[in-house]
């Protein structure tokens, strides 16, 4: 197995992505307001970001603060987020959150992990996105792309999310934190795919081990 030049590949990706689309939530991240990092990032779970998009753009038009989205019915929660994955328990979920960052974080979201994880709903992904992208602040987070991509490079070999996020803070030069994901993430959706990556068309092909890829094109 060939090692993993990581200081190589991230170069390359970094010039390679100019050409796609961001993830939603790192566009959002320009606004520089870690409160819509969050909550879109969860109306993303299990959802297209073209439909997380669409519905990030509505709701924060309306509710671009914690106490304005507390102060939403949730049946108008529903409404303008539909029709993003699971939407009832998310309208109910984000308006729960919105009441806690205004009852225990003075109406701001935490910039730790831990502090992040008490919140319901918000899982490690999410944690280490909204410290990453949101604060800009080092955090590994690993969604299916990036757990996939790592495995596929043959930089890691773990079998579960959460076991990559900790097998990069281990590996992971810490200059690279922040931005792996949206690399990742976007290559994952354009060219690294879970089914018959297009292997022909990638940039980083000779610096990858190709773990457990079958068909390809």
């Amino acid at each position: 197995m060939k090692t993993v030049q990581i200081d190589r590949i991230i170069p390359i990706l970094k010039k390679e992505i100019k050409g796609f689309h961001m993830p939603i939530v790192s566009e959002i991240a320009l606004r520089n307001d870690p409160f819509t990092v969050l909550i879109s990032c969860l109306l993303s779970l299990r959802t297209k970001d073209e439909t997380t998009a669409a519905a990030s753009k509505r709701l924060f038009k309306e509710a671009p603060t914690a106490r304005k989205l507390a102060a939403m019915p949730v049946k108008r929660i529903e409404r303008l987020i539909y029709p993003v994955g699971f939407y009832k328990t998310k309208a109910r979920r984000i308006k729960d959150i919105a009441d806690v960052l205004i009852t225990q974080y003075n109406s701001r979201v935490p910039d730790t992990i831990d502090e992040l994880l008490k919140l319901h709903g918000v899982g490690r992904k999410t944690a280490n996105i909204v410290v990453t992208i949101g604060f800009n602040k080092p955090g590994v987070a690993v969604d299916t792309h990036v757990h996939r991509i790592s495995n596929r490079l043959g930089y890691v070999r773990t079998k579960t999310p959460e076991q990559t996020e900790f097998a990069l803070r281990a590996k992971l030069p810490k200059r690279h934190w922040i931005v792996y994901n949206d690399l990742l993430v976007t290559w994952g959706q354009n060219i690294c795919r879970p089914i018959s990556p297009l292997c022909s068309r990638c940039a980083i092909k000779e610096f990858c081990n190709r773990a457990g890829v079958g068909i390809s094109r």
